[in-house]
């Protein structure tokens, strides 16, 4: 099913829910991106990962939405590695690329337990952690 209207617009009941609750590049760079890989794949799966890899490039997951990163360029490894070829894991949203700082800095709007102890890594992982629980209670309150 087709992600954008004829205008070229999201459609947002078609977006996954964590989409929903992002700005209007978030959404249009999913939808835009879904449906032309649609096209060209003719499967709905690797549309939806050909979406989220794009969307990556330019948003990172802050708890139960997308928003804009500093900089563009591959959230994670397995990104910076060639993408579903690659064995490398993934960072599931997170932008593993970011600095310390920045992956403190949303630990702590996330309140995240033990961030000042965390490795980068360590923070990535409870960075992943805090995000499908943030998403799985948006989903369970019905925001």
């Amino acid at each position: 099913m087709p992600k954008t209207n004829k205008a070229g617009q999201a459609i947002e009941d078609e977006l996954p829910s964590t989409l929903q609750r992002s700005d209007r590049k978030a959404k249009q760079t999913y939808a835009k991106t879904y449906d032309s890989a649609i096209e060209q794949y003719d499967d709905e799966r690797r549309a939806h990962q050909t979406a989220f890899a794009s969307l990556k490039h330019t948003h990172e997951k802050v708890g139960d939405h997308w928003e804009p990163k500093d900089e563009y360029g591959p959230s994670d490894a397995r990104a910076a590695e060639g993408g579903r070829n690659s064995d490398a894991p993934t960072a599931g949203g997170v932008d593993a690329s970011a600095s310390k700082k920045h992956l403190y800095e949303l630990a702590t709007r996330l309140e995240v337990k033990g961030r000042s102890r965390m490795t980068k890594a360590e923070l990535v992982e409870a960075l992943q952690r805090a995000n499908d629980r943030e998403s799985a209670r948006a989903l369970r309150d019905g925001d």
